[in-house]
């Protein structure tokens, strides 16, 4: 299904901490951004996207705001952008975006918020990346595609260790992790080496989940019986739901290595529609545990993400 809007600005900031300004075109630089603009990079976040109707109704309600002040490179009009999942394609001219991200951490000493009491960036805006280049002015027509529902499921692979995220340790499970997830198709969209603090596990979680709707989270440490170890607790608070199955049958057949496996307490859980799955921290236990699993997840992400139906009957 196709979507139509029209572009009413096109805005750029010069230098970073700055509000950005409307110009009279964009020239759009694939795997980049927006050319002069402060926040362009090779990064996921090379555009961001802001509904003109959203603006609309927050000055109705006396924000008082101009174009850009969001810091919005694109407002748009007569498309909800916001409703949009990540991996939709937005096409303007020989321009094409894919979206990366839905909202964005809210920084609480925004001139919008102190002034006004409310910011919808934060709620509302979507981050994209430059897949092709050229140029849109305002007025520009522009579409939106829903994703591939046959695309590559999208992982992100988080290591948690104290000497790991210190440096005194290198990371070896995580990058094993993400091997393995590649060579089974998956795109990795984000690595992350934390220290087992469990309320930056939390915010981790919680923004790959809503924000960058990740299929897929793996975590890796943190699940023994150390009082530093509090991945699963971290994990269980963000859940929406239980899925226990996958850390039952990662046990059970690791206990057919090690009868230590009965030791482990890692959870698998559902958060909106990202599956998160703990696996132990060592190497040698992540490729063990993952291999167990991998094979059987593609059911479940595709019944996550909408692709197949959940049932079906057996002739």
């Amino acid at each position: 299904m196709e979507l139509q809007g029209k572009v009413r600005a096109v805005c750029i900031s010069p230098e970073k901490g700055t509000e950005k300004r409307p110009v009279e075109k964009g020239v759009f630089i694939r795997d980049y951004g927006i050319e002069k603009d402060a926040h362009a990079g090779n990064g996921h976040r090379q555009v961001s996207l802001l509904s003109y109707d959203s603006v609309q109704e927050f000055n109705r309600r006396g924000g008082g705001v101009t174009d850009g002040a969001f810091g919005e490179n694109l407002l748009v009009e007569g498309l909800d952008l916001k409703q949009l999942p990540v991996d939709s394609i937005l096409r303007c001219g020989t321009v094409v975006l894919r979206v990366t991200q839905i909202g964005k951490d809210c920084h609480s000493d925004c001139a919008i918020r102190r002034r006004t009491g409310d910011c919808i960036m934060p709620r509302e805006g979507v981050f994209a990346e430059v897949l092709a280049g050229g140029e849109i002015l305002p007025g520009d027509r522009m579409t939106a595609e829903m994703p591939d529902p046959g695309r590559p499921f999208r992982a992100a692979v988080i290591t948690l260790s104290d000497k790991g995220a210190r440096g005194e340790r290198e990371d070896a499970s995580g990058p094993e992790a993400v091997r393995m997830l590649k060579e089974a198709g998956y795109e990795i969209i984000e690595t992350l080496l934390l220290p087992d603090e469990p309320e930056m596990l939390k915010k981790a979680l919680c923004r790959l989940a809503d924000q960058r709707q990740a299929d897929l989270i793996l975590t890796s440490g943190g699940t023994g019986f150390s009082p530093r170890d509090r991945t699963p607790e971290a994990t269980m608070a963000v859940a929406d739901r239980n899925a226990p199955g996958i850390a039952e049958y990662i046990r059970m057949k690791s206990m057919e290595v090690t009868k230590r496996a009965m030791l482990g307490r890692g959870v698998s859980v559902i958060r909106k529609k990202t599956l998160i799955i703990n696996l132990p921290g060592s190497p040698k236990a992540v490729r063990e545990s993952l291999g167990f699993i991998l094979d059987s997840l593609e059911h479940g992400l595709s019944v996550l993400r909408n692709s197949v139906n959940e049932c079906g009957s057996n002739p």
